[in-house]
Order: C-alpha cells, then sequence, then structure tokens
C-alpha cells in the first residue's frame, strides 16, 4: 500500500470536495486582470481563481472553479506521479525534466536523450510534433546552427521520453505501426500516446487521486498525449498536495525534482524557475491558454485560468493570489505587473483587478 503524502490524509476529504463541485452559484468567468495603458483602462482579461486549504477544501475563489476545464501542461507532475508508480526509474534532473514544458536549452535535450538511452532507445522514438525551442534565445542558436524544427526540441520531448521509458520497464507497446499514420488521428491501442494503453489508464488514476475527483473528459494535447479535464479546484487541490508530500513518496519526489531542479522543469530563463529558486517550498508549473498551479510547502494550492489564454495575465494574476496569501517575495513582485510598451518606452501594464484582489 502506497502511503498518504500528507499526514492529514487528503483523500478521507473526497466527499466534501464532491459537495463542494456542485454546490457553486458562480456561473462565468471574472475580470481578474486589467489592462493600462497611459492610465486609461484599455481592456481586461476575465478568468477564474480558487485557493485551496491544505485538506483540499476550498478556501477562496472568483469565477467557475468547480467546472471540467483543461489543465494542460500543469498536469504534468501528476502524469509523472502515473509513471512513477508505475517504476518510471529516474530521479533528480531527468524525473524534474519529466514533468516540463522545457525551454529547449541544450541541457534539455541532452537529458531528453539520457532517459532513452537508459532504456536503449534513441530520440527516433518519441512521438512529439516537429518544434523549434520554445526560449528565444535557445531558438536562434538552434536556427542558426543549421537545425530546423524537431520532435527532441518539442517543449513535452521530457515528458514524451519518460512515457516511453515508463512502457519499456513494465514490457508495454510504445508505437502501434498499423495506425501510426491514421487519417482519423486517433492512435491505436499500442500506441503509448492511447488514452486506453495501460500508461495513459495509470496517469488518468494519478490524476483522480491528486484532484479528489473523476476526469470528466478526455482530448488530445498539443503534444499527442492525452488531456484530461478535471476541475480548477482540483488542480490547486493536486498542487497543494505535492507541495506538502513528505519527501519519500512519489508526489514528494517529484515536488523535490522541481524544487532542486527548476530550470530542467521549465528554463533557466523562466518566470517558474525564478519562482522556485526563490521561494522556500513553492511548487508551479504553467500551462497552455493561460494556466497557471502553484502549491505552497504548507499545502495550500493556488490555480489560474484565464479565459483568453493569455499568459501575461495568468502570470499577474497567479503573482497576486500569492501575495493574497501573505506571502512576498522579489521573484513575486517580478510577475506583479506585465510591462505595456509604447513607442519605446513602457506606458502601461497589465494589474491585478483591484476588485477582486483588494
Amino acid at each position: 500500500m502506497r502511503p498518504e503524502s500528507r499526514v492529514t490524509g487528503p483523500r478521507i476529504h473526497s466527499q466534501l470536495w464532491v459537495l463542494h463541485l456542485y454546490s457553486s452559484a458562480v456561473t462565468e468567468p471574472v475580470i481578474l486582470a486589467d489592462v493600462v495603458r497611459s492610465d486609461f483602462v484599455e481592456g481586461h482579461h476575465r478568468g477564474s481563481v480558487v485557493v485551496t486549504d491544505p485538506d483540499g477544501t476550498v478556501a477562496w475563489s472568483a469565477g467557475i472553479v468547480d467546472q471540467p476545464m483543461f489543465p494542460r501542461s500543469s498536469n504534468k507532475p501528476m502524469q509523472s506521479l502515473g509513471m512513477l508508480r508505475n517504476g518510471l526509474p529516474l530521479t533528480g534532473n531527468l524525473l524534474a525534466l519529466s514533468g516540463a514544458s522545457h525551454s529547449g536549452e541544450q541541457f534539455h535535450l541532452a537529458g531528453v536523450r539520457e532517459i532513452l538511452a537508459g532504456v536503449g532507445l534513441d530520440e527516433t522514438a518519441l512521438r512529439t510534433p516537429a518544434s523549434y525551442p520554445y526560449d528565444e534565445q535557445s531558438r536562434d542558436e538552434w536556427v542558426r546552427s543549421g537545425h530546423t524544427q524537431e520532435q527532441i526540441t518539442m517543449n513535452c520531448s521530457g515528458k514524451h521520453a519518460a512515457m516511453i521509458a515508463t512502457c519499456v520497464h513494465n514490457g508495454w507497446p510504445i508505437h502501434d505501426p498499423a495506425r501510426e499514420k491514421s487519417p482519423d488521428g486517433v492512435w491505436g491501442r499500442d500506441d503509448y500516446r492511447s488514452p486506453d494503453h495501460p500508461l495513459q489508464q495509470a496517469i488518468r488514476v494519478a490524476i483522480e487521486d491528486s484532484a479528489g475527483e473523476k476526469v470528466a473528459h478526455v482530448a488530445v494535447d498539443g503534444c499527442g498525449a492525452p488531456l484530461l479535464a478535471i476541475s480548477l479546484a482540483g488542480l490547486a487541490r493536486s498542487f497543494g498536495l505535492f507541495a506538502a508530500a513528505a519527501a519519500d513518496t512519489d508526489e514528494g519526489r517529484i515536488a523535490t525534482a522541481f524544487r532542486e531542479y527548476p530550470e530542467y522543469a521549465s528554463g533557466s530563463r523562466r518566470d517558474e524557475a525564478a519562482l522556485m529558486r526563490a521561494v522556500p517550498g513553492l511548487l508551479c508549473k504553467i500551462g497552455a491558454e493561460g494556466v497557471y498551479a502553484v502549491g505552497l510547502a504548507d499545502g495550500r494550492g493556488i490555480a489560474v485560468k484565464i479565459e483568453d489564454g493569455a499568459s501575461r495575465a495568468s502570470s499577474v494574476v497567479i503573482a497576486a493570489a500569492i501575495r493574497r496569501l501573505g506571502l512576498e517575495h522579489e521573484a513575486i513582485e517580478q510577475q506583479a505587473t506585465f510591462p505595456l510598451y509604447g513607442g519605446g518606452i513602457r506606458v502601461g501594464e497589465v494589474r491585478p483587478n483591484s476588485t477582486v484582489f483588494s
């Protein structure tokens, strides 16, 4: 039997969570951030934000936090949990890379190759779509060196390498040649990206265990792997669980890897890495379409979803939510606003909405 990650045993509160899940009267996102140019409010970013207590209950929220949403890459730590539970032989920097949306820096690519080499494979086993490195500097260096878009430079290649390694460890199939180029875009069951594959079934269980709720919908993420819908509250709950987990649990091992190797979990020039380096015990992960999740060492979780998908707003809102809980740090302050420019000078900013974050 696997040990609980918290002394409080958060999963005993699942009934309480379900009661809350269907009790909210909020039916639409709210204004979370204002776009201010030359002291004039030019526009707004709407969305939802939630804070969960260490026991997993919702402590504070604005917008819709109890309905299914796609966490996108914010689900990656929980995907890594499903792999660790099934024997993924990674620790430290490579474990952090397994849950990364990496920047495509050279050390990321070397790590992906190391994960695959550990099970006797190389990057040709990857089924990520071809892409340039996410990081602008790394992308420029990559192109200048004569490279084009490749599968290994796609930001999810660390996760895919870990998925493949988990399959090899368990003797599970990796590819389904009969469906490799399926015109309907659905992978065969023997493809490690298929929702019906034993790997993805194990990941689904890990996500449900962490969120304290059932997956509401399954889609295909940008990298081709399954994308599982949970509530925003469930996402915050998951991060609180991981952040407070004992070091000898699988959740704790993942959290420790992220904190000790934040540049592997994101990139050397990323805000996520800066936050995890600076704030003791903090765990964080962004996702596409304006998703941002944070876990604090005391077990509280925070999750944000911006309706229009703007990352410039999600970073501002997550910083405001962290500060609302009483945490102050220069690294948090650096995300407190997003600058707007005109004529090469700063003329405004995206800032937290004062009504929500009073």
